[in-house]
């Protein structure tokens, strides 16, 4: 080896051949530093993101500010107890004491107890409805169509998603509610198991999307490799792609929840309205949260009593859709964390 000035001398000689000159840290930093565009697109996106969080925030500060009053208000003391709003109470012309939603019986009624009971039998039921014809014709469509095949159907069943409600709605009322009472013999022919119908027809292209996408996104040689251990492909299918999968398919399932909790029109035409408390039957007609709020928000005066129980409803419907959407992504992410260890 060379030693010495000479010897460094050569070295560096050497060095700036194959390398180049030497370049100082800043002129280094510089080269590397992030362009500016890169920059306003990153602030860009961090000020919408904040601005949607502030937008989420103030909608539940608007709704809470409405409701609040209640609990100091005189006049709604004289008019409501709030005990009366989540338990049973004997009323006058009942022999025992029982949940009731009428207010504009004298004296008026504002329990919500059969409103919650009305939107979970519809919301479930269109889940037990939608989830797995949703999830089974994302699985038919991503591994067991042809692709033109795929290309045609995929589209379509997206189309439904942005089909306006009121159009599905006014299809429950005309079609569904006529073709269910002639098959099932319902006594009431607007009830639960009409609403949950024309309610999964609009879930079922939010949970197909996100799973068939899920699915997509696998990674082949799981598949190749399950295939070339002799599997057949309905095993492969099931015990490969779809645990695969999983966390993606709950986002979907979680997203259409939601979806179908918060849903108006459908319910508000093809539900009877009618705020019967009856927990397990479901050919009864049933009145839901979200129909309320929008059939009885427009005819009752600003501060009133009945006004600020509507306004408590958003509030209730709004905390059970976030808590909701909370735990499904911690389910997730749990699930998501069980697949990364195992595999």
């Amino acid at each position: 080896m060379l030693e010495g000035p000479d010897g460094a001398q050569a070295v560096e000689a050497e060095r700036r051949v194959t390398f180049g000159p030497r370049r100082s840290r800043s002129k280094l930093t510089s080269s590397f530093r992030t362009p500016l565009w890169h920059r306003l697109a990153e602030k860009t996106i961090a000020v919408l993101a904040l601005t949607a969080i502030a937008a989420i925030a103030l909608i539940f500060v608007f709704i809470a500010r409405e409701a609040i009053p209640m609990f100091w208000e005189s006049d709604f003391a004289q008019e409501v107890e709030l005990p009366d709003l989540f338990f049973a109470k004997q009323w006058h012309g009942y022999d025992e004491p029982v949940y009731v939603w009428q207010p504009v019986g004298e004296p008026p009624k504002y329990n919500v107890i059969p409103l919650f009971v009305g939107s979970l039998k519809v919301t479930l039921l269109a889940m037990l409805l939608s989830v797995p014809l949703g999830i089974g014709c994302a699985l038919f469509t991503a591994m067991y169509a042809p692709r033109r095949f795929r290309e045609i159907v995929k589209p379509i069943i997206e189309l439904l998603a942005g089909i306006p409600s009121v159009v599905l709605g006014f299809f429950a009322l005309m079609v569904i509610a006529s073709w269910a009472q002639a098959t099932f013999g319902f006594h009431f022919r607007l009830n639960a198991v009409v609403a949950a119908i024309g309610l999964a027809l609009t879930i079922v292209p939010v949970i197909f999307t996100i799973s068939e996408d899920a699915l997509q996104a696998v990674p082949r040689t799981l598949t190749e490799a399950a295939l070339a251990l002799g599997a057949r492909k309905y095993q492969v299918a099931l015990r490969v792609v779809l645990p695969a999968a999983i966390p993606g398919i709950a986002a979907g399932i979680v997203l259409g929840f939601g979806r179908a909790i918060g849903e108006t029109m459908i319910v508000l035409m093809a539900s009877g309205n009618a705020a019967i408390m009856e927990l397990f039957d479901f050919t009864t007609s049933v009145r839901t949260i979200t129909a309320t709020i929008a059939a009885e928000l427009g005819e009752v005066a600003q501060g009133d009593p009945h006004w600020r129980v509507l306004f408590l409803l958003g509030v209730m419907l709004f905390v059970v859709t976030f808590v909701l959407n909370l735990l499904g992504d911690l389910i997730i992410q749990r699930l998501h964390q069980r697949l990364t260890a195992s595999s």
